[in-house]
């Protein structure tokens, strides 16, 4: 029990022991510590009042920087007003020293002019006496010749200018009869010699054309299959090309029916691919028609560029270009549009060259005058009125669209140009082999334009001239009044547009006159 005693005596003084122990070190811990702390505190504030005195430093001589920077740019820009005031000081000084001599020089003047004034008011007075003499002298000789002569100066003025007029007048009239003789005879000659000479210069081939596509088959076997069941094939073709197909009883060949040349040419091209493949149905028959119309697309774009191109007409419309293009699958009585416009637009830019006009302005407005043809299947009324309208929307100037629109001579205001195109028009239709018509149907259509006028009431006679292109009815007066001869014009205009089919236009004039006679005796 003792010996326990021990140990928890000895026990007990060793954790004594270590409890002070450990107080004494703690205590030590402390101070280092704090020693620690203080200097890092110390060291802090030292570090702060481094750096707050070198801040201030900074910002000191940032200010004296920026102080110093002012005050340069202060003092260059006073000395550039002070520049800017000497100068303006010195053209003040300079104007001044000019408004000075000017002052001085009109002084001058001022004391010239009064000299110059007083010289004349002399010579003014001294003319006047002279005049006064002459006058006395001129009436004193006026008084001796009306003695001599037995007349008065008056007659004698009257009989001078009356017979100075009768000479004049009759000079006059010899020198104005003389001219309009000359101009007569040489005026008709030089339109021959230059309508003579563009034609000698171009002499272009005709090839004449006609108007009906047909598509030869192989065998009559294959009118059936284009045919197909039911129609199928045939109602196909007519949706997708948009022209009728006919289908008759001439031997291995089918007819194609559109007033669109271009469609009817894609249908015809379609056709005879679909002929030569073997494969007709639906869903080939579209393929190839969408195939073949973006190829004659192309080849229409191509072809109107290659004509502007060779024509050396520049700067068309793109829309232009192509109705241009079009053309060549249009045909007028045979002849070819495009072939047509080209030889006018050449004869044009002729005659032109030789009345020194704008070879180029003749060359472009003989090309595009019958740009209409390509649209007046599409869009009412004449090529002249559509091809016009169609220039102006695409830019052309005032000269072009009134030469398009008057090449027909429809009754408005033509000018030079225009008439240039209208001859170069005439004489491009009217060459050996440019246009063929039958004479009969030539004739039948002039009988049936007469006819119609005729079936009128009221209408004594009628004629029709310009190769059909004008008739000219003559009403009784006692039967047709002003008014009934308008609404006449009418009626027979209706009646033609509604019977007959002719190229162009047709211009109808209703003649209504009253005639008065007695005999004198």
């Amino acid at each position: 029990m003792l010996y326990n005693l021990i140990i928890i005596v000895v026990v007990a003084a060793i954790a004594a022991m270590g409890v002070f122990a450990g107080f004494i070190l703690s205590n030590r811990l402390a101070k280092k510590k704090m020693e620690s702390s203080e200097n890092l505190s110390a060291r802090i504030v030292s570090e702060a009042k481094k750096e707050a005195e070198t801040i201030k430093k900074e910002a000191v001589i940032q200010v004296k920087e920026n102080l110093l920077k002012l005050k340069a740019e202060f003092e260059k820009e006073s000395k550039d007003r002070k520049s800017e005031f000497e100068s303006l000081e010195r053209r003040l000084r300079a104007k001044e020293e000019n408004l000075e001599r000017k002052q001085d020089s009109l002084g001058q003047r001022e004391t010239a002019i009064e000299n110059r004034e007083k010289s004349l008011s002399s010579k003014e007075s001294q003319l006047h006496e002279k005049h006064d003499r002459l006058n006395q002298m001129v009436e004193e000789q006026r008084e001796k010749l009306e003695k001599i002569a037995g007349v008065s100066s008056e007659e004698a003025k009257n009989l001078l200018i009356q017979s100075m007029e009768s000479a004049a007048k009759a000079e006059a009239a010899g020198v104005i009869r003389k001219i309009e003789d000359e101009a007569k005879r040489t005026a008709d000659k030089s339109a021959k010699e230059i309508i003579a000479y563009a034609v000698q210069r171009y002499a272009g081939e005709f090839v004449a054309e006609n108007t009906v596509s047909v598509v030869n088959l192989p065998s009559d076997e294959m009118k059936g299959r284009i045919i197909g069941r039911e129609g199928r094939n045939i109602r196909a073709i007519e949706a997708a090309t948009g022209i009728d197909l006919i289908v008759d009883d001439t031997p291995e060949a089918v007819v194609l029916s559109s007033f669109d040349p271009v469609r009817r040419e894609v249908a015809r091209i379609s056709l005879e691919r679909l002929i030569t493949d073997g494969r007709i149905h639906p869903g080939r028959i579209e393929e190839v028609v969408k195939k073949v119309r973006t190829e004659v697309e192309q080849i229409i774009r191509e072809t109107g560029e290659r004509t502007s191109f060779d024509v050396g007409v520049h700067d068309l419309h793109s829309e232009l270009v192509s109705l241009l293009g079009s053309l060549r699958f249009r045909t007028s009585f045979s002849q070819n549009v495009l072939q047509h416009s080209i030889e006018v637009a050449h004869l044009t830019g002729m005659m032109a060259s030789e009345l020194k006009l704008n070879i180029k302005e003749a060359k472009r407005a003989g090309l595009l005058h019958d740009i209409g043809k390509a649209l007046d299947h599409k869009i009412e009324g004449t090529h002249a009125a559509i091809g016009a309208e169609y220039a102006r929307k695409f830019g052309e100037n005032a000269r072009i669209v009134q030469a398009i629109a008057t090449h027909h001579d429809d009754g408005r205001t033509n000018t030079l140009l225009g008439v240039l195109v209208q001859a170069a028009d005439t004489l491009s239709a009217a060459r050996p082999g440019a246009r063929r018509e039958m004479l009969e149907t030539y004739v039948k259509r002039l009988e049936e334009l007469e006819n119609i006028a005729n079936s009128f009431g009221g209408v004594d006679r009628c004629f029709a001239i310009q190769a059909g292109r004008e008739i000219r009815i003559l009403v009784e007066n006692e039967k047709i009044s002003d008014n009934d001869a308008v609404m006449l014009c009418k009626d027979i205009v209706k009646k033609i547009e509604s019977e007959l089919t002719y190229p162009g236009q047709i211009k109808v004039t209703v003649i209504r006159e009253t005639r008065v006679s007695d005999f004198a005796k």
